[in-house]
């Protein structure tokens, strides 16, 4: 961050983290009749676009891959509403919000309970060096990754690369992982009956679309929009969290509000890619208080304007996020592997 980031950084710190998220509450009521909207403002495109490309195929398969790549930018806006449905902050009435986001996983292969059970716990923990591992980025800090033997290392290295992180990994994660309860297996019934049902949806949704239009739309419009919007998220929660100066803790020092404010980042879009992200980038004032709805995180900077001036990472300044690999617990810092590989080459006994 450049120095007047840091400068708006020491003058927002006058006000503690705990301040912030207790006058911030004033937010969070949600607004159905705009909750309507945007659902409505996100589902028809996406409808539309949809039917467009499935139409285009027999005329270029090139356009229809295309539309289908640009029809991921609202299925990740659609997720975005699902995530808001899983905080209680999308409508006030708790059972449409909960039958919202349910639907809303089947299109985005996510199974609402269990989405939702994983995400609460990166809220609880976020940031907390003595609970990672669920519902966040692997992250080793130096020292750790010190210990590991020659094979350890590269594979970590190659867990952190930008094609396994941003490629493979959201493959995996809303292909293959999310058709299990992973990490809740023995939890409760719910999770098994959230995985399966939206399974169950999903295949029907699957078999009715090759029935109709046979192999051709699952390939070059079903999976090009859920690969995009795949890789669009897992790389908007890399950035909110894996920035040069976020926030990290042992237990004993962990503080909830600390990490969620200084540990999430401002990530400032353009314009038209914000409203197509639902706002998801002010994620500072998100993690402070997560029952504000997406849409009234605009009006939150409007009437905070310091909280629009700090933790700010554009989008030229994000692609350097991923080169960022290991917390160093010393500078308080995330360093590159070439970093931190100096680091513990200086620190050797000779």
């Amino acid at each position: 961050m450049d120095n007047p980031q840091r400068a708006d950084a020491l003058q927002t710190s006058e006000k503690s983290a705990r301040d912030w998220a207790l006058s911030l509450a004033q937010y969070r009521k949600p607004n159905t009749r705009r909750a309507v909207y945007e659902l409505a403002a996100s589902l028809l495109p996406f409808v539309g676009l949809w039917a467009l490309a499935w139409w285009m195929i027999p005329h270029s398969a090139v356009l229809s891959v295309l539309i289908a790549i640009v029809n991921g930018g609202f299925l990740v806006r659609l997720f975005a509403i699902q995530h808001d449905c899983g905080h209680g902050a999308f409508v006030k009435n708790s059972k449409a919000s909960n039958w919202i986001g349910r639907c809303l996983g089947v299109l985005t292969l996510t199974p609402y309970a269990v989405w939702r059970k994983s995400h609460s716990h990166h809220h609880s923990t976020s940031g907390n060096l003595d609970h990672r591992g669920m519902g966040d980025v692997h992250t080793k800090t130096v020292a750790e990754y010190a210990e590991l033997n020659r094979w350890q290392k590269f594979g970590y290295r190659l867990y952190r690369s930008p094609f396994v992180l941003f490629g493979l990994g959201p493959v995996y994660l809303f292909v293959l992982q999310n058709r299990l309860p992973i990490g809740l297996m023995t939890a409760g019934r719910i999770y098994w009956i959230s995985a399966m049902g939206t399974n169950a949806v999903l295949a029907l949704m699957l078999g009715l679309i090759a029935y109709f239009g046979g192999i051709w739309p699952l390939l070059l419009v079903f999976a090009p929009t859920v690969m995009t919007a795949a890789a669009a998220g897992v790389w908007l929660f890399y950035v909110q969290h894996q920035f040069e100066e976020t926030h990290w803790d042992r237990d004993e020092a962990w503080n909830i509000q600390d990490a969620a404010f200084h540990g999430s980042s401002y990530y400032k879009l353009p314009a038209f890619l914000n409203w197509l992200t639902a706002y998801i980038g002010v994620h500072h004032v998100h993690h402070l208080n997560c029952r504000i709805p997406f849409y009234r995180l605009p009006e939150v900077l409007s009437d905070h304007t310091r909280l629009a001036h700090i933790q700010i990472i554009t989008l030229a300044e994000s692609f350097h996020c991923a080169r960022l690999h290991l917390w160093d617990e010393d500078q308080r810092r995330l360093l590159s592997f070439a970093h931190a590989n100096k680091l513990i080459a200086a620190q050797r006994p000779a």
